[in-house]
């Protein structure tokens, strides 16, 4: 029987876009000019959450991936700046704020000092963190290419056939106001506003736009009532979304872009997006949408599942959820990176920081680690997916497993560690226990970083049994167990005089178990009542292989 040849997603979707290509005269002659264009774009109205992070990390890949495969592929990421603003995020004082409510994000002054606009502020919040996080992608302005006149071409050509994105509108939404309205938004010269502008008539031949700002077009944003007409071009407004989505593609010339799954939704604003694409710009839509016909709207493709914190989806506008640039202060970001990638894109991640879910992670990323350097026996499939996963995680693979301590056992030293030159202490202890002879350099960031991110877990997140306080003194209940259970507590207390390994301590349990006819599990009890004084606690053996050898030996000899 012939075997079959695993393929990675993100390897499958490089292979059907340069297909897709090759198939299209239009798209080939854009990608031999461009390369491979992966798109994103986000609207840095407040904080960005850590859920805009997936969709970055996704096209992130899928580029990679493309590179990978000898494809000229670009992962592009615009600020969306010239979007009005219709919500305030919650740090911020509305009383001072309120007066630019309506007014393109890039034209609003930063929160913040040494920040070119509002827009800047929040996007760059994000961004910065790119290049640690391995994200590769040219970073671009919408409103800048606006100014440069990149879609002025387009911007024609949707005002010339107004009356067909009107109908687009109608045939997916019925009679709505975007059905009736022109698909362009211009920037009032009085006010400064662009949420509050209504365009009523477009002079074709002398491209000019008649508009009104309207004081009460939006809820959120009063306007001043000017009226006057204007040229589309150059920066002097936007189209509305749903239209600029599609005349992004011809214009920056999009082979791929994804979007959550709430703009894949039917009749959504893919849709709608891609409708006008077809119809009035005749492009073709990016992967994974197509051209097909499907009843009265089109094969759009899927979107991404959400990045829920908690069970919640978040919102940039009004402050829900964790931004993405607070994520990072709770997971390192190789961690993140990895919690986004080994999750396809049609899998829901719903991060929940409290209890196991860390821990869990890296033992995950651990396992992915051991099967990529051959250290677990796999399946054919398993093991092309772990490694992609790795390869696509890690941003400088080493040439060797490189070490790294558990989480747990990180989360019970610091626990009982002095601050004071943790690092090097805990050093010492790994030594005393065998776990390496030496650490290079990247192996010490690696500890110390685990260290941290363990000390900051145990503080904020973690349940009661896993914080630890070691006894001063054996309690008294323990006198009172049953004999079997203190000779084998006893027993145990003899043969950790020496440093053992933790499976040499297992099968000691195990063994004193059988011998004393009880349960491994009574020894356990048991042994955590006498360092810990309760009948549960963190994972036995790196508890104990945590603490001082002479120490932990006289108290399971029951000697104080």
């Amino acid at each position: 029987m012939e075997q079959k040849e695993w393929t990675y997603w993100t390897d499958s979707v490089a292979e059907e876009v340069k297909n897709r290509v090759e198939k299209d005269k239009k798209l080939k002659a854009i990608v031999k000019t461009n390369g491979y264009i992966v798109y994103d774009e986000k609207t840095p109205s407040g904080p960005i959450h850590v859920g805009s992070a997936r969709g970055w990390l996704i096209h992130d890949i899928i580029a990679k991936a493309m590179r990978n495969h000898g494809m000229k592929a670009r992962f592009i990421l615009s600020s969306d700046d010239i979007d009005p603003m219709d919500g305030l995020p919650k740090s911020l004082d509305e009383s001072k704020w309120k007066k630019y409510m309506g007014m393109p994000l890039r034209n609003i002054p930063s929160p913040e000092t040494g920040y070119e606009s509002y827009a800047d502020y929040f996007f760059k919040q994000c961004t910065e963190k790119f290049e640690n996080f391995n994200i590769e992608a040219e970073l671009e302005s919408t409103g800048e290419r606006y100014i440069k006149g990149d879609f002025n071409d387009s911007i024609k050509v949707i005002l010339d056939n107004a009356n067909k994105i009107q109908k687009i509108y109608e045939r997916l939404y019925g009679k709505t106001i975007a059905s009736e309205k022109l698909p362009f938004q211009p920037i009032c010269p009085k006010c400064g506003k662009i949420g509050t502008t209504f365009a009523y008539e477009w002079d074709s031949e002398r491209e000019m736009l008649k508009f009104e700002c309207k004081e009460d077009l939006v809820e959120w944003a009063t306007g001043c009532g000017y009226k006057g007409e204007i040229s589309p071009y150059d920066g002097n407004g936007k189209l509305p979304w749903k239209a600029e989505w599609a005349a992004k593609w011809p214009t920056v010339g999009v082979v791929c872009e994804l979007a959550g799954k709430d703009h894949f939704t039917k009749g959504g604003s893919r849709s709608v997006a891609v409708a006008i694409a077809v119809e009035v710009l005749d492009f073709p839509p990016p992967w994974p949408s197509s051209s097909k016909k499907i009843g009265n709207d089109y094969n759009i493709g899927k979107g991404y599942e959400f990045f829920l914190v908690g069970g919640k989806k978040m919102s940039t506008s009004k402050g829900l959820g964790v931004s993405f640039a607070e994520m990072t202060d709770v997971l390192p970001v190789e961690m993140l990176r990895f919690l986004m990638i080994k999750s396809r894109p049609e899998t829901t991640i719903d991060f929940t920081p409290e209890g196991d879910t860390i821990p869990f992670l890296y033992r995950e990323f651990d396992r992915i680690e051991r099967i990529y350097f051959g250290e677990e026996d796999v399946s054919e499939r398993e093991r092309v997916n772990a490694n992609r996963i790795y390869e696509l995680t890690i941003k400088d693979i080493p040439k060797k497993k490189p070490y790294r301590i558990s989480f747990e056992f990180a989360a019970m030293l610091v626990q009982l560690v002095p601050e004071d030159d943790m690092l090097e202490r805990v050093i010492g202890i790994l030594k005393r226990e065998k776990h390496f002879e030496s650490l290079n350099k990247k192996e010490k960031q690696i500890l110390e970083e685990t260290l941290n991110y363990a000390k900051l877990w145990v503080k904020t997140f973690a349940t009661e049994e896993i914080k630890i306080s070691i006894l001063k003194e054996i309690p008294e209940v323990v006198y009172e167990l049953p004999e079997t259970q203190r000779n084998a507590l006893m027993n145990l207390g003899k043969f950790l005089v020496k440093n053992r390994t933790d499976s040499e301590i297992w099968n000691e349990i195990n063994s004193e178990a059988v011998k004393h006819a009880i349960k491994a599990k009574d020894i356990f009890k048991a042994s955590y009542m006498i360092l810990l004084g309760k009948t549960y606690g963190p994972r036995l053996v790196p508890l104990i292989q945590s603490l001082e050898r002479a120490f932990v030996s006289k108290r399971f000899k029951l000697e104080g």
